[in-house]
């Protein structure tokens, strides 16, 4: 059976926008992170992480699942997507043809599954152009994410596909802070607190 989900696009949600860390945010969970936001409405709001690279590689995790590969993936790393469920895979990726087992589109742009059927089709190379693999997922309760907005905890804007997935890892959170003309560095850890 596949599974197509989407949700209601809600006014101020935050679905298809980055969400990146204040300078004092201190929690090693989401320190230094930034987050793309893949539902949020009146029930609270899910993410993943997209800059914290772990020690696995894409070579690593199908092998661990027993799935074939034909190609080298050694190169591709799998993100740290979150505290929440970091034994369960969760891949971003943009469009495609093929109806995969279990997804939820996020935007025109992009999707998030979870089923394995995709990373096989990864692992034979007629996969989605643009994906990001990530363990786990960052999740809010109902009203958290808006108020750890007004706590000054997170800064949010549009999400940048070329961010996601075609810039370094350690530099998508400067990048994504640079398209609100934000210069983290200039920030320090009493930011939001006058």
């Amino acid at each position: 059976m596949t599974t197509q989900a989407s949700s209601p696009y809600l006014p101020g949600s935050l679905q298809g926008h980055f969400l990146f860390s204040m300078p004092h945010l201190d929690d090693p969970s989401f320190a230094q992170s930034l987050i793309y936001i893949c539902e949020h409405n009146e029930s609270g709001a899910m993410g993943i992480v997209i800059n914290h690279p772990t020690e696995m590689h894409l070579d690593e995790l199908l092998q661990l699942l027993e799935l074939k590969h034909h190609d080298d993936h050694s190169s591709i790393v799998v993100y740290s997507g979150g505290p929440v469920q970091n034994d369960r895979g969760f891949i971003l990726h943009g469009p495609t043809l093929t109806k995969w087992d279990s997804s939820y589109v996020i935007s025109d742009q992009t999707t998030l599954t979870t089923s394995t059927d995709i990373l096989q089709a990864i692992s034979e190379s007629h996969g989605p152009e643009d994906f990001l693999v990530a363990l786990g997922y960052a999740g809010w309760s109902a009203g958290q994410l808006e108020q750890e907005l007004s706590d000054n905890v997170w800064l949010s804007c549009p999400a940048n596909l070329d961010i996601m997935f075609r810039t370094p890892a350690e530099e998508r959170l400067k990048a994504a802070a640079a398209t609100m003309g934000i210069n983290l560095n200039l920030l320090t850890s009493q930011s939001g607190h006058a």
